[in-house]
């Protein structure tokens, strides 16, 4: 199946790995080009070099929760490649502990990273594609339902995901279409961290597998693949909505 990604160009936040960077794989191996952003930029190189270097692939050394970040990679985007087609917003976890655990600072630091600076980045590339094109946002399966443990997600990724409908609603008209991701289990560096903080990572992995329908834990290929599909115009009438990547653990319809 063509998914009419060839000569695209799309921004990722959070891309140096992860899923971020497991979509960025997949948009890349279609044909498209990407800009990539995260904290460290020892990472944000070697992802840049596994991605096929400057023809293919771009980084810049950027922190979400800064306001200038969004245009810098609107900008970088449109001088490397001449245009943009969509882009893919994550961010990394908030910190463990329940609503009533965590302190205020840390929801304070969540909230400009995790919620705000998703949202300023949505509303930038958003603004910003005046052709239409896609935008995808990182969430997590605690949009539908509260994940123990993790108070500040629960909090705020319901949030975003209403912000990603609104701005689907605002932008439609103009060919601009949204989505929410849900991953769910997909072993990733934050999901690794999560099983060892339980103090036996192979028994609460077998516990989080018997969950989940499939029975196992998910690559970030899974993930990386589902997200190129919904960031490409094979994926055209598709928008304003949530979409699960999590084995079928999510239990409502």
């Amino acid at each position: 199946m063509d998914l009419g990604l060839a000569g695209r160009v799309y921004v990722l936040t959070g891309a140096s790995g992860g899923l971020g960077f497991a979509t960025a794989e997949h948009l890349v191996a279609d044909g498209a080009r990407v800009v990539i952003s995260a904290r460290a930029p020892e990472r944000v190189a070697a992802a840049v070099e596994a991605l096929g270097g400057p023809e293919r692939a771009i980084g810049l050394t950027a922190d979400l929760s800064a306001p200038e970040t969004p245009g810098r990679l609107v900008a970088a985007a449109r001088e490397q490649f001449g245009r943009l087609d969509g882009a893919l917003v994550s961010v990394g976890g908030p910190p463990r502990g329940t609503a009533a655990q965590v302190t205020d600072e840390q929801w304070r630091e969540s909230f400009e990273t995790v919620f705000l600076g998703s949202v300023r980045a949505a509303r930038t590339v958003a603004a910003a594609l005046t052709d239409g094109g896609a935008i995808g946002l990182v969430l997590s399966t605690s949009a539908r339902s509260p994940v123990p443990g993790l108070g500040i997600s629960n909090g705020l990724r319901p949030g975003l995901a209403g912000v990603a409908k609104d701005i689907a609603d605002e932008y439609g008209p103009r060919g601009v279409r949204v989505v929410g991701l849900l991953p769910g289990r997909i072993m990733t560096d934050r999901n690794r961290e999560l099983l060892a903080a339980t103090g036996d990572a192979e028994r609460a992995r077998a516990e989080a597998e018997a969950g989940i329908p499939l029975r196992r834990i998910g690559e970030p290929a899974e993930f990386g693949r589902v997200a190129a599909f919904l960031l490409s115009p094979a994926a055209s009438y598709v928008t304003g909505v949530t979409v699960p990547v999590d084995g079928g653990a999510l239990r409502g319809l």
